[in-house]
């Protein structure tokens, strides 16, 4: 029997599908371990968020694609293994075109049929100038084309509440996540944020230059003042300094951390549901317990 085409194997899945029909989405984002010990608390991690029954997970992409191999296995497995709908990450980075379709066709052969499509950050990292692969892709949108060229899968996209670090004009932002459903992205999901505003303000300009996929807010409860800190200032989300003074209070006490971590994230997740928003994708760090009390604080769980 000859091999199966990526179409043949590839179906249309749930998550596009589910929000089109006006449901709401609730997911979790994990990321692929380096060690045997890492490997051990991601699948604990997952285990315990399965049972919430999310409506997807993910996994990253690791910086300059080195998670490659370790995220498409990961996702794999997920699929094979578990009752859970994976979402795989796929960037342009470090990437010709015949590699990316080699990736796209081994998420599909391993039961992965949802992609998140980034362009991802520049090889020398965050603020260093983009340079594409010499036979590969230089826009998200074409990473998105692509793969909607090889089968009836179900992309997502990136959004940027603040804007794109490299983006000096928020309208622009709205007309590239515009192109970005024309080239067939069936939903978003956001750069975390911690003013609801900001994402309120991204949905009404896209809105106006005619997005009609849902997009989801993405959180991330603070655990770790030092290292949300630090995140922030990578992805160009501004950390407020209203909300810094309440966490910079606490800092050496963890489970009081954690504890505002939680408070803060259900207080914007409740605002932004009440506001009409499509669901939550909830930022994990691989630690399911702050997760897991912010599901339970909107009951959900």
């Amino acid at each position: 029997m000859p091999p199966q085409s990526i179409d043949e194997v590839a179906r249309t899945s749930g998550v596009g599908e589910i929000l089109a029909r006006g449901g709401r989405s609730f997911s979790f984002e994990l990321f692929p371990p380096k060690t045997a010990e890492g490997e051990k608390k991601f699948w604990l991690t997952l285990r315990e968020l399965e049972s919430l029954k999310p409506t997807f997970v993910s996994v990253t992409y690791g910086a300059g694609g080195s998670t490659r191999e370790s995220t498409v296995r990961l996702t794999g497995q997920i699929a094979a293994e578990t009752t859970l709908t994976p979402v795989g990450h796929l960037t342009c980075v470090g990437s010709s075109v015949d590699e990316l379709r080699r990736v796209i066709g081994e998420y599909a052969a391993s039961g992965v049929h949802d992609i998140l499509a980034l362009r991802g950050d520049p090889p020398g990292g965050p603020g260093q100038p983009w340079v594409r692969h010499a036979e590969g892709l230089d826009y998200a949108v074409d990473l998105v084309a692509l793969i909607r060229s090889l089968g009836d899968f179900s992309v997502g996209v990136a959004a940027w509440p603040e804007g794109h670090p490299e983006s000096t004009d928020l309208n622009q932002d709205a007309s590239v996540l515009r192109l970005k459903q024309d080239a067939g992205a069936s939903f978003a999901i956001t750069q975390f944020f911690f003013r609801t505003t900001d994402y309120l303000r991204l949905r009404d300009r896209a809105a106006a230059v005619g997005v009609t996929i849902p997009i989801v807010p993405g959180l991330m409860p603070v655990t770790d003042v030092a290292q949300i800190k630090r995140f922030a200032e990578l992805s160009g989300a501004a950390f407020p300094s209203e909300l810094a003074e309440r966490f910079h209070g606490i800092a050496n006490d963890p489970d009081s951390v954690s504890a505002l971590g939680v408070e803060v994230a259900t207080e914007m997740a409740e605002e932004l549901l009440a506001e009409g928003a499509p669901g939550l994708h909830l930022y994990t760090l691989n630690r399911s317990a702050s997760t897991r009390e912010v599901y339970a604080a909107l009951g959900l769980a």
